[in-house]
């Protein structure tokens, strides 16, 4: 395990997505987001299937900041439940791991 996760979040508009990305940046909670516009969801919600348009946020970070991350992303997101699902990431380039654990470093540190 390399100690880093990636997440998953649906967002209900680029706007939400953007804003909510930007915080997470700005809190060092993430180094990096990427914004999928135009997924189309289908889901259960209370009894019946729903469908909606969403943007797709793919979210890196340091796995011992995924605690945090959910907590915030739970505070911000204007859905009641948030999808946040996340994977622990495997090797990869040691450049960019490198840069993921230098940009993302928990509140309060920079």
């Amino acid at each position: 395990m390399s100690g880093f996760s990636v997440c998953m979040v649906t967002a209900p508009s680029m706007l939400e997505a953007r804003d909510l990305g930007r915080s997470l940046l700005k809190e060092r909670l993430v180094a990096c987001v990427n914004l999928v516009p135009a997924v189309s969801s289908m889901y259960w919600w209370e009894g019946q299937i729903e469908e909606a348009e969403e943007v797709l946020m793919i979210l890196k970070t340091r796995a011992h900041l995924l605690d945090g991350l959910i907590g915030r992303i739970r505070e911000l997101h204007s859905y009641s439940v948030p999808e946040v699902l996340s994977w622990p990431l495997g090797p990869g380039n040691p450049e960019y791991l490198d840069w993921l654990a230098s940009e993302a470093t928990g509140p309060g540190i920079s």
